[in-house]
């Protein structure tokens, strides 16, 4: 059996794997700083194979940077032992929800998720702190020794808080802001799915810096365009020109080769009223002239398309006529030497249409002739003589009409690009949490419901992961159940937020809460009973970030100060549950905290039945075979069971063999 790791992976190392097997020529070794011997990347060989130029030591360029961003990097890729433990008291729905609620420090949720939920995050928003002046920020740690690092990764302050205030009279005023955001976003983008994109909100002070960070680690290619809401409010809060805009940043992950969109449903949906035309009890209402315009719309670029309509306003009929020179019309734009006008047509009371003409030259049409002749009854003529132009028209169905002062009109659902600036109200989102919370003053500034309703739902996918990784009061939560409840969807969140302490002279301790934990999982409990009529999951799983569930033995069994008998000794902490190994195993594994877990017995055996049999895990000690044979035959992907936990060593010595009967392809595993 493999043992498992039991930490989040090396990003450093994954990206050292990935250049050595694009450019096995590239690696070598070299003496560290310490005098030992370690890997490297030969940067001449690397530049010989890329043929580029490669920069390096003190040579100018082109770049943004600031004081310990080397260090953040480091920081984002270093690996963590840490965990994530359920909740079970502070989950609603627990065996049946698919949403997840984690509270922590977001760096660590970020590593904790990225073996599961790698490529599968389609859509993020985020409104970190804007860095005002009065904001906190995350005081991470920068010690890069990977063994100092597992003990300072949960390092708190002297007060015991992980947030630290960010006066603008630090001297790392800007550095301490953009070393937080940046190795977070580093691995927010990660998460995403290729197609995936990330809204993030910010204001004045740090929306620049926040730009170039994210040109650096999206490309400046996938930035969709900055937006600029709309606040609404009218404080005289400057002394010289009044802010009544914030930004929200969006980035999509990458851009299609082909250069189409890689987000096609980036779109803006909204209603559009039609004026209704009746026509033998039928209704229809007129589109577009089926014409073009550009270079691309000449009959010269598109000689096939230069046919007449012959129309005659009495009879109201219409007819395609291919009257002219198809080879004149590639060279002359003279419409005398290239047309020739169906006289018997014209004697029998029609007149003729030609394509209007572009730019000065001779025009065609985007239907094709036969398409024209065969589709004639979609074809509407408006203006008058000399003035004609030929259009499409679209039959609705009766049940479609809507009249309005006694005229029939036709409403539809159009898209288009999102609008740069939107309309959405700060005080809207005060007063909609007010409203949901029963009581005022709990939190201040929260977003805008509608405004993240509007993000979320740029992407059509019903079925997508929405991640907040600030969560704060819980409003993204609030978006995506609402919009499930609006249009059936199966939207799943993940929320990440900090157990920030309230202070006590405030009206949310007052009221109860302790932490901005509290508030949110509240905000989200109101939510769902609002909805309870719906058929949409309103429940989540709550999970709290700490030490790994493994002693320092399980890492550092060579540098563990013990004796003979501590050898023998269990290597799990001892006020750790079965549930607490299985999200750690699953975490490890790369499996969905939200997947299906079914608790039964074997053999008097507490067994864990994950995914509906991908992973089955059995924690209990003195497993016999009869427990062994059991779990085998349902055979599962993975098998898990812990170090040393087969009854005696007869169990143990028929363990494999029992696997390659039953189920040889299961991977097997321990810790």
């Amino acid at each position: 059996m493999e043992k498992l790791k039991m930490q989040t992976a090396n990003m450093a190392d994954e990206n050292f794997r990935k250049l050595a097997a694009l450019f096995p020529n590239a690696v070598t070794e070299t003496m560290g700083e310490d005098g030992e011997v370690v890997r490297a990347i030969d940067a001449d060989v690397l530049r010989q194979e890329i043929s580029a130029q490669v920069i390096e030591g003190k040579e100018e360029r082109y770049q943004f940077t600031w004081p310990d961003k080397r260090r953040a990097i480091v920081l984002s890729n270093a690996s963590i032992s840490d965990t994530l433990r359920p909740i079970k008291d502070k989950s609603i729905f627990y065996d049946s929800t698919e949403n997840v609620y984690i509270e922590g420090d977001n760096l660590d949720a970020l590593k904790l998720l990225q073996e599961t939920y790698l490529g599968k995050i389609k859509v993020i928003y985020i409104d970190p702190p804007y860095n005002t002046g009065h904001d906190f920020v995350y005081n991470d740690s920068f010690i890069t020794d990977e063994a100092e690092f597992y003990v300072s990764s949960n390092q708190i302050d002297e007060q015991g808080n992980r947030l630290v205030q960010n006066a603008d009279g630090n001297g790392r005023f800007h550095t301490d802001w953009l070393n937080m955001m940046y190795s977070r976003l580093k691995l927010a983008k990660n998460l995403m799915t290729d197609d995936g994109v990330i809204f993030i909100s910010i204001d004045d002070n740090e929306q620049v810096n926040l730009s170039k960070i994210c040109d650096e680690i999206f490309g400046a290619d996938n930035c969709l365009g900055p937006i600029i809401q709309n606040k609404m409010n009218a404080k005289n809060d400057t002394v010289d020109i009044q802010k009544n805009h914030e930004f929200i940043l969006a980035y999509r992950k990458e851009k299609r080769v082909d250069g189409t969109r890689i987000l096609p449903t980036l779109v803006n949906k909204k209603v559009k009223s039609r004026d209704l035309f009746e026509e033998n009890g039928e209704f229809y209402y007129i589109n577009d002239a089926i014409t073009t315009r550009g270079e691309g719309g000449t009959l010269k670029a598109r000689p096939n398309l230069g046919y007449s309509v012959y129309y005659n306003p009495d009879t109201k009929e219409k007819i395609g006529v291919a009257d002219y020179d198809i080879d004149l019309a590639k060279t002359s734009n003279d419409e005398n030497e290239v047309y020739s006008t169906d006289k018997e047509l014209i004697r029998k009371g029609f007149v003729v249409i030609r394509p209007p003409k572009v730019r000065g030259r001779l025009g065609c049409w985007t239907w094709a002739l036969e398409k024209f002749n065969s589709e004639v009854r979609n074809i509407v003529i408006t203006g008058k003589e000399g003035n004609y132009a030929v259009k499409k028209r679209t039959f609705v169905n009766a049940d479609s009409v809507t009249w309005r002062d006694g005229k029939p009109q036709y409403d539809s659902v159009e898209n288009s690009n999102s609008r740069s600036i939107l309309d959405y109200s700060t005080n809207d989102g005060t007063n909609t949490l007010t409203e949901t919370l029963g009581t005022s003053g709990v939190f201040n500034n929260p977003k805008n419901l509608q405004m993240l309703k509007y993000l979320i739902g740029l992407v059509e996918d019903k079925e997508c992961i929405v991640l907040d990784f600030f969560s704060g009061s819980g409003t993204t939560a609030h978006a995506v159940l609402d919009l499930n409840a609006e249009d059936a969807g199966h939207r799943k969140f993940i929320l990440v937020q900090l157990p920030e302490q309230i202070e006590e002279d405030t009206d949310a301790y007052r009221m109860g809460y302790r932490t901005i934990c509290d508030i949110g999982r509240e905000r989200i409990i109101k939510v769902g009973e609002e909805l309870s009529d719906r058929n949409i999951d309103v429940g989540f799983r709550t999970f709290t970030i700490e030490s790994s569930n493994m002693k320092d033995v399980y890492y550092n069994p060579a540098e563990t100060q013990q004796n003979f008998l501590d050898v023998f000794a269990d290597n799990i902490k001892p006020d750790r549950t079965p549930e607490d190994l299985l999200f750690q195993v699953m975490l490890d594994l790369g499996v969905m905290l939200s997947s299906k877990i079914e608790e039964t017995e074997i053999g008097g055996k507490k067994v864990f039945n994950v995914a509906d049999g991908f992973l089955i895990a059995c924690f209990d000690k003195d497993v016999t075979d009869e427990t062994v044979k059991a779990i085998a035959q349902k055979k599962p992907y993975y098998a898990v069971f812990r170090d040393s936990s087969m009854a005696n060593d007869s169990v143990a010595t028929n363990f494999d063999q029992i696997f390659e009967s039953y189920s040889p392809d299961t991977v097997r595993k321990v810790l």
